[in-house]
């Protein structure tokens, strides 16, 4: 006679003490819950009305300046402290645990065009409209001591621009000709020109990458903004740039992805953003469009994924890196034309400097809960995330998870130019119709914008 025994280990059933919930066995076999979808489309939809209605992203305020906020830099090694320079040649260094202004000193006469913070974290640079280029301590001036540079170089032409290496004691200032310096001298050790009046911005590329010429990684990039519609790319140790491409119109700022070496996107005056990989400039690998009037920063989140823009159409917008459109668009009605935008080391804030003299940090994730999470509450998070991310194309919950309120100006705005923008498509279908075939090409948005690629 054959007895069968059950078999059960207690660890698998018995509460350790009488605080921890009941286990309950489940059998995860799908003919067993038939309504196991329908009951996950309501989850994801109660999830997408929610987040919506926690979107509060707005957090502080940062007043103090006395004129418009024209830069801001972050510090390399604290989360915490913010640089910011003003209009009128004042810099701040902000406590954004406190939120508070720590330090204030006048560095400059007329613009702060430009500030970065040294890899180190123990000094920064300032650039004003007075042609000078200026050294400072982090740290405040100990009691009666006064506030004095730790060293300033005096140029011929005004700078607009400034960018620090990201391992070496070298910077890059861009004006009327982009200039690598050495911390150590007062005069460049190398200047680059290509039959360009000025420019308006200069980055080092922050990533580490193999040239196949090269056995060791390579950190020697720069590219820059200029006033001829240009970006140009540049080798430090190269004498003259490697190849720009010509836009149809002025990029403002460029920012380079931080996890990929090869791309970058810049800000242009055309409502849209473009991003480039540097070995084939002849097209966009992608174009954001969403803002109605010039986008004047670009800054990456620390992770590469997204990036942040600010606008002359008093918004900011969240675009992923890999998508044509936002994800997000924060605006309130005190804020006036966004100057300057940073996102935050630690890629959980965005802070702004706009015309009206304030610093505003929003949250990344406007719907995302600050402080500790317990255990609980992070695994409903995760699910109700993965639920949304399941349910994402459906009508309804991809319809709730879009809709965002926009001023009516910036609403009126984007409507009139999806009218301008349909009247051209249909034009230019109907002059294709009726010439002869061949004669006029179809072309691309990404192709619309470059006019040429010189080397």
């Amino acid at each position: 006679m054959k007895v069968k025994v059950l078999s059960r280990n207690p660890d698998d059933y018995v509460r350790e003490t009488k605080l921890d919930i009941q286990r309950v066995p489940r059998n995860y076999d799908p003919a067993l819950h038939p309504f196991e979808v329908p009951r996950e489309y309501t989850r994801a939809l109660n999830a997408t009305k929610l987040e919506r209605v926690f979107a509060k992203p707005f957090l502080a305020s940062l007043d103090g300046h006395r004129d418009g906020v024209n830069c801001m830099a972050k510090h390399t090694k604290s989360l915490s402290t913010l640089l910011s320079g003003s209009c009128d040649g004042e810099v701040k260094v902000w406590n954004l645990t406190k939120r508070e202004c720590v330090r204030t000193l006048q560095a400059h006469e007329g613009f702060v065009r430009g500030m970065v913070v040294r890899f180190c974290g123990n000094s920064f640079f300032t650039v004003g409209d007075d042609k000078t280029i200026k050294q400072w301590k982090m740290e405040a001036p100990g009691y009666g001591e006064e506030e004095e540079p730790l060293n300033t170089i005096l140029g011929k032409t005004v700078f607009t621009g400034l960018d620090h290496h990201q391992k070496e004691g070298v910077f890059a200032t861009c004006g009327q000709q982009v200039d690598i310096w050495d911390e150590q001298r007062s005069s460049p050790i190398r200047s680059f020109t290509w039959g360009v009046d000025s420019f308006s911005s200069v980055r080092f590329n922050p990533v580490e990458f193999l040239i196949r010429t090269f056995v060791s990684p390579q950190t020697e990039l720069l590219a820059s903004c200029a006033s001829d519609r240009s970006i140009v790319l540049y080798d430090m140790r190269e004498s003259t740039p490697l190849k720009k491409v010509i836009m149809n119109l002025r990029s403002n700022t460029i920012c380079w992805n931080p996890m990929e070496a090869y791309y970058f996107t810049c800000s242009n005056e055309d409502y849209n953003l473009y991003t480039y990989d540097m070995r084939h400039l002849d097209r966009p690998v992608i174009v954001h469009m969403d803002h109605v009037s010039a986008v004047l920063d670009i800054d990456y989140s620390p992770t590469g994924k997204e990036f942040v823009s600010a606008s002359f159409d008093k918004t900011i917008r969240i675009f992923p890196r890999d998508s044509g459109h936002s994800r997000e668009v924060y605006h309130t009605k005190r804020m006036q034309h966004v100057i300057c935008i940073k996102w935050s080391a630690d890629n959980k804030y965005i802070l702004s400097g706009s015309d009206e003299m304030n610093i505003r940090m929003w949250k990344a994730n406007a719907a995302e809960k600050l402080g500790v999470l317990s255990p609980r509450e992070r695994e409903a998070v995760n699910y109700n995330q993965k639920l949304k991310e399941k349910f994402q194309h459906h009508p309804q919950i991809r319809r709730i998870s879009r809709h965002r309120h926009l001023p009516k100006a910036i609403y009126s705005q984007a409507k009139e130019l999806r009218v301008m923008k349909e009247a051209r498509r249909r034009k230019e279908i109907n002059v294709r119709k009726h010439s002869k075939p061949g004669t006029v090409p179809v072309v691309s948005e990404k192709e619309k914008h470059i006019v040429t690629v010189v080397k």
